[in-house]
């Protein structure tokens, strides 16, 4: 959608022996701020029976921007709403209620959300009653029984029901739709003719891959008249229970299917005998009796009891037609029951409060085990990254595997760090450094940890913890320390080795199962976990491959192409042209890069070329633990003398926004990361290349790397030798300037960036987090090597942590871990009794 040209919406009315509401809810329609010329609004008079026809067309005469489409039977809300957008011309299908009074903001704050995301199929408006004051809808849940139900309706609206999140459906008094989507799903089902077939649209296009998106400032006001009252309560209990087991039907998939639907058929006997206040042992022989009259072959049932026993009967009518809509829509389904499920909200709601119905409810769910597939793991991702609009790799990289697990799993994601980011398909949340009691809530929610970088190291609570644990291994954080601590030397520089060192030994002892970014990490990572005794004959003989205890998943990238918003640097630096060359250097500056040898490159190319253009993404992290390394001022300090900076050579000064980086990369023409040749080349996996192969540039690396390879055997650019300042220069040059060479590195990044795909690279972490399970050699304390490191990750006995504590020298830390240790083993009396030891024993010292 162009921002600058509003899409045409249809918005589209259904009538039924309600004209004057029609022309008040159409009155309202003018109220809208809506271009005009971009409104179509669609009357279908859906064979009421009266006069509404004639008024309707007299009061929309000479009304251009109203249709009137008359059908001369009643279909429904749901055949009466197809009718209608079958005749709309409009990209977006807004259906709303005749009785229905939209806020003025309801299409533009719709639009915005549409805009925001291209996956975004629906938008579920708020409605509130008639003055705005209690809830209509703001959300909807769905029984495991096919019943849809509204929350919170008619409680006060308040801050609660302000939040844009995802849900299963939207409420068909007003309801938003892309025409194209609307279309792919086949529209309402008719069958439905009214009741649920809201819930089912939603449903199919959740399973289709696309979003449904609750947008509280798209607002309705909704009057509410009880239009099914002059037909009958069972008519309306006929339509509920039929449709309700239609959507089942269709839609679930054939394990879940085969539980729930008998399950659903079973509840619905005992839901219309609990109705119509019937006893149905009544029937019974044992109940026989000779004083009663038995010899009537009738007796009287309420309709509500025979609108279930019906209802019932024409599901039966309708399979043939409802198995071969199920065979396509599980055919096309492209998310699963678990993904899905999140969106269900309460899914064991009985909905009727009889307590002979409660107790059959209880029954069925128990026997048929319809608790069971629902059930989520609770998955805790620990992160000591900033995550905010800025985000730097480890962040980035946490944010992608909640996002991945959360279609089946409950997911918290949880940083000691900045947490300035909402999601709403899993929690975010801040815990303080090293505070064990805040820690000790978030392991005992958690079904499986999954952590990166410090966390173990920094809570005792997790190294204690019997939760099945992941280490996320993909930055090798030892190797990289043998440089970014090379500056300072000595002791330093050894002590910030030895205690990354420490840490990652740490964390191999105590996994239960490893990530690692490449087949190359994997082989060194093994060597790791073998010198601390993990490759043992208890992992071994679980797996001889050794693959259920270290998997590869590396960095990855959205699947979906980048989209250019705004101008980020042509035109907007000064200094970067329309037609300028731009190479582009994603993410920080460290000092395992040599950023020396590309600014000199840039130089000698800028002598042929004026037109060539280096632009830093990233200078100052956004994690503010993060210091700015020597190699960033050296860099400009480079630029500087060269005559470079600000004429070829420009600086980020900031660090550009996760969700803005797209517009910087798709305005160049070429990536590049350089680095030296060393160890920590050897291993590490680049993640800013894969910034460049989402945005299909062609990539220009030194050698050392894994992606280095890459780029060679593929021909996605061309990889040099280390510290060559003319090959570099060579390489930009004939990448930047022969068209043809550029254009055939870009059909290789088009080729190759599939197998970087985040569903790709994390598949390995979602399977094993559908059967988390204890590393062999931990789930039984056997086997376990006799190392302090590794006992680290091992829960200690009471004596093994009282001698870790007091093996430290001294400090208020030591005090206090100490105090904890007689408090939980020997109680008050205990605690009390050492505090006083110690203060005779320091009063005879001073004596």
């Amino acid at each position: 959608m162009d921002p600058d040209i509003p899409e045409v919406v249809s918005v589209i009315i259904v009538n039924y022996r309600g004209a004057s509401d029609v022309l008040e809810c159409v009155r309202g329609l003018d109220g809208l701020d809506w271009p005009r010329d971009r409104l179509e609004i669609v009357v279908v008079e859906n064979g009421s029976g009266d006069d509404s026809e004639s008024v309707l067309r007299a009061a929309f005469a000479g009304r251009d921007d109203v249709r009137l489409i008359v059908s001369e039977v009643n279909l429904g809300f749901a055949g009466g709403s197809n009718l209608g957008a079958g005749a709309a011309s409009g990209s977006i299908l807004a259906f709303l209620n005749s009785d229905a009074r939209p806020d003025a903001a309801w299409l533009t704050a719709a639009a915005t959300a549409f805009r925001s995301s291209s996956d975004i199929a629906a938008v579920a408006s708020k409605v509130l009653d008639w003055n705005g004051e209690t809830v209509d809808f703001v959300g909807g849940g769905l029984t495991w029984f096919g019943m849809g139900y509204k929350e919170h309706e008619s409680e006060p609206d308040d801050a609660r029901f302000d939040r844009e999140r995802d849900v299963l459906y939207g409420t068909g008094s007003a309801l938003l739709v892309r025409s194209e989507a609307f279309r792919e799903a086949g529209g309402f089902d008719e069958r439905y003719f009214m009741f649920f077939e809201d819930v089912d649209l939603g449903w199919r296009l959740n399973l289709m891959g696309f979003r449904v998106r609750f947008v509280p400032s798209s607002t309705v006001f909704h009057r509410h008249h009880a239009s099914m009252g002059s037909f009958g309560a069972y008519r309306e209990t006929y339509l509920l229970e039929k449709n309700a087991l239609a959507t089942l039907y269709k839609n679930l998939s054939d394990e879940n299917l085969a539980r729930f639907l008998p399950g659903a058929m079973a509840l619905l006997a005992r839901r219309s005998v609990a109705k119509g206040g019937l006893d149905s042992t009544s029937l019974d022989i044992r109940s026989y009796s000779d004083a009663a009259d038995e010899s009537s072959a009738s007796t009287e049932v309420p309709k509500e009891t025979l609108a279930g026993l019906y209802a019932l009967d024409r599901f039966v009518a309708d399979l043939p037609g409802l198995d071969a809509d199920r065979a396509r829509i599980q055919q096309e389904r492209r998310r699963t029951d678990g993904e899905l499920f999140r969106l269900f909200g309460s899914m064991i709601h009985p909905l009727l409060p009889d307590s002979e119905y409660l107790e059959g409810f209880r029954s069925i769910v128990d026997v048929f085990g319809i608790e069971e597939a629902p059930a989520r793991r609770r998955v805790l991702v620990i992160t000591g990254d900033a995550l905010g609009e800025k985000m730097a790799g480890p962040g980035l990289r946490a944010w992608k595997v909640c996002e991945a697990l959360s279609a089946e799993n409950d997911v918290r994601l949880l940083t000691w760090n900045a947490a300035n980011r909402a999601s709403d398909a899993f929690e975010v949340a801040h815990v303080d450094l090293q505070n064990e009691r805040q820690m000790r809530v978030h392991e005992q929610w958690a079904d499986v940890i999954f952590f990166q970088g410090y966390a173990l190291h920094h809570y005792e609570t997790l190294q204690q913890s019997e939760k099945v644990i992941v280490a996320d291994l993909y930055d090798p954080m030892h190797l990289e320390q043998l440089e970014q601590g090379r500056e300072f030397g000595g002791e330093r520089w050894s002590a910030q080795v030895r205690s990354a060192t420490d840490v990652l030994n740490q964390q191999l002892a105590r996994g239960d199962f490893f990530l690692c970014a490449s087949e190359r990490q994997r082989l060194f990572w093994l060597g790791q976990l073998a010198a601390l005794g993990r490759i043992n004959p208890a992992t071994y003989s679980a797996d001889d491959t050794l693959e259920e205890l270290i998997a590869i998943a590396p960095f990855g990238m959205d699947s979906t192409p980048p989209e250019h918003t705004r101008r980020a640097l042509r035109g907007v630096v000064d200094g970067i042209g329309e037609d300028d060359k731009v190479v582009i250097w994603g993410g920080g500056i460290y000092n395992w890069f040599d950023t020396h040898t590309l600014v000199r490159a840039i130089g000698v190319v800028a002598e042929r070329h004026p037109d060539i253009r280096l632009f830093f993404m990233g200078v100052a992290h956004p994690n503010p633990d993060v210091p700015e390394m020597a190699i960033v001022s050296s860099t400009r300090r480079l630029a500087a003398e060269l005559g470079l900076t600000d004429r070829h050579v420009f600086f980020n000064d900031s660090w550009v926004a996760l969700n803005d980086r797209q517009n910087y990369l798709l305005e160049a023409d070429l990536g590049v990361s350089t680095h030296y040749e060393h160890i920590e080349t050897t291993f590490s996996f680049r993640t800013r290349i894969l910034d460049y192969l989402w945005a299909g540039l062609p990539i220009v690396a030194t050698r050392g790397d894994g992606f280095a390879d890459l780029i060679e055997q593929e021909g996605l650019g061309a990889a040099v030798p280390s510290r060559d300042v003319e090959a570099l220069a060579a390489a930009l040059e004939s990448v930047l300037y022969d068209e043809e060479k550029a254009a055939d590195a870009r059909a290789a990044v088009a080729r190759v960036r599939e197998r970087f795909t985040w569903e790709r690279t994390l598949r390995p972490l979602v399977e094993f987090c559908r059967e988390p399970r204890r590393a062999p050699d931990l789930a039984f304390r056997a086997g376990l090597p006799d190392l302090p490191g590794a006992r680290r990750g091992a829960a200690r006995t009471p004596e093994e942590r009282f001698q870790a504590i007091s093996a430290r020298r001294h400090g208020l830390s030591r005090d206090l871990a100490l105090a904890r240790h007689y408090l939980t083993t020997g109680g008050i009396s205990s605690l009390a009794g050492k505090v006083q030891s110690r203060i005779t024993h320091r009063r005879a010292s001073r004596g």
